[in-house]
């Protein structure tokens, strides 16, 4: 099931997006604002987001939102690491 949302256009004027790029902006920040509380994983809102691992993860950083880590990612990472790749 998908969800439409419609966005009134006083509201897009009143953030000032330009049309062109307010659908592709908003999804992201909704992204980051769901994955900040907890309601979407990582993985779920950087798909929804459109953008990379590393540019969501960037994305983290420049609005200030903890990452949430947990001891199996941490695990899965050190394995990683471990592997050499």
């Amino acid at each position: 099931m998908a969800l439409v949302l419609t966005i009134p256009d006083e509201v897009l004027e009143m953030i000032k997006l330009p049309k062109r790029k307010a659908e592709k902006e908003l999804k992201k920040e909704l992204a980051f604002l769901l994955y900040e509380r907890e309601l979407a994983s990582m993985g779920i809102a950087r798909r929804f987001s459109g953008l990379t691992k590393w540019e969501f993860i960037e994305g983290l950083g420049e609005r200030g939102i903890r990452r949430h880590y947990d001891e199996k990612e941490l695990e899965e990472d050190i394995k990683y690491a471990e592997s050499g790749q």
